[in-house]
């Protein structure tokens, strides 16, 4: 049995640069022999988490009418994730930024309620990819980096990467940066790869 992999793709600009370093990465997993299933974060109804409380007790959203029930579906069974965004006002996307906020669920399952999401026979990876304009200013990138990272700590993924690109702004300029695409495939490499001493096959 293959590995469960799912990519979020957070930018709301269709073959921008966050998409082709995300079809880079991808590409780095199918050379693996793995596949993905891909969320278009900007084609989905999401509402925001509403600060409820309510996940505190069970460890699952009340918000039941949209579709981060089949997001919710996605990362409890996923062995490897890539979350991939443009850096926007020095954080993830909007459209990124409230799927993290609704993983609340998840961060209140392994903190509170001391059930975090299982390993899996392969372990949990993550990927994450970010694309910015701004190159004078790295503070953008940690904060966005932070926001990610914190995303794939309360989904039970300590194994990550981050594959960041400061400076493509125009569409398709990510093209100009070809070792930083070459990175992204390599990283998608590495993702599809099971742990040591697992195997995927």
């Amino acid at each position: 049995m293959g590995l469960n992999t799912v990519a979020f793709l957070g930018s709301p600009r269709k073959r921008g640069n966050t998409e082709r370093l995300l079809d880079a990465a991808l590409e780095g997993v199918r050379a693996e022999g793995g596949d993905a299933s891909i969320f278009r974060l900007s084609e989905l109804n999401i509402h925001p988490c509403r600060n409820c409380g309510g996940c505190a007790k069970t460890g699952k959203c009340v918000v039941l009418d949209d579709d981060m029930a089949a997001i919710y579906e996605k990362i409890r069974s996923a062995d490897r994730i890539i979350l991939a965004s443009p850096i926007y006002f020095f954080s993830v996307s909007a459209q990124t930024k409230i799927m993290i906020d609704r993983c609340q669920a998840f961060w209140s399952g392994k903190y509170l309620l001391k059930r975090p999401l299982p390993s899996g026979p392969f372990g949990r990876k993550g990927l994450l990819l970010l694309v910015g304009a701004y190159r004078k200013d790295p503070s953008g990138l940690r904060c966005a980096e932070t926001c990610g990272v914190s995303f794939f700590h309360s989904v039970n993924i300590s194994d990550h990467r981050t594959v960041a690109v400061l400076g493509p702004d125009g569409l398709g300029a990510i093209r100009d940066y070809p070792e930083s695409l070459a990175e992204a495939v390599e990283a998608g490499k590495w993702l599809a790869g099971a742990k040591e001493g697992q195997h995927s096959r």
